[in-house]
């Protein structure tokens, strides 16, 4: 019966780990479900994981435009995920890119405040 109450109290007071990552750009530490993954496939692909579960290695950005522009312009996402990017693969991150909205109070690493 010890055990069943400490095993019970246990349960009660842990709390649920939450994965944190690390943004490729503006290296802001958040939980994994807040950025957005990057994929390179074993086939030597490169696309967006919606699911965040596809297998091969991954990167994380933010879900904010100024970081992505960063990722892609300063190549640090090829950088973590050692590969080159076709130029297919580039535009189609661009166009997702272009698609996310702009965080007016985004100040990624290296920008200039003013």
């Amino acid at each position: 019966m010890m055990k069943k109450n400490r095993k019970a109290i246990r349960n009660r007071m842990s709390r649920r780990h939450v994965p944190q990552r690390t943004c490729v750009a503006c290296r802001h530490v958040r939980p994994a479900r807040e950025l957005v993954r990057i994929v390179r496939l074993s086939g030597g692909g490169v696309e967006v994981d919606e699911t965040g579960k596809k297998p091969g290695r991954g990167a994380y950005l933010c879900p904010d435009a100024a970081c992505w522009e960063l990722a892609l312009t300063k190549q640090s996402l090829e950088h973590a995920l050692k590969t080159e990017t076709t130029v297919e693969e580039k535009e189609a991150l661009w166009r997702q890119c272009r698609s996310l909205p702009r965080s007016p109070s985004a100040n990624p690493v290296g920008s200039t405040g003013g």
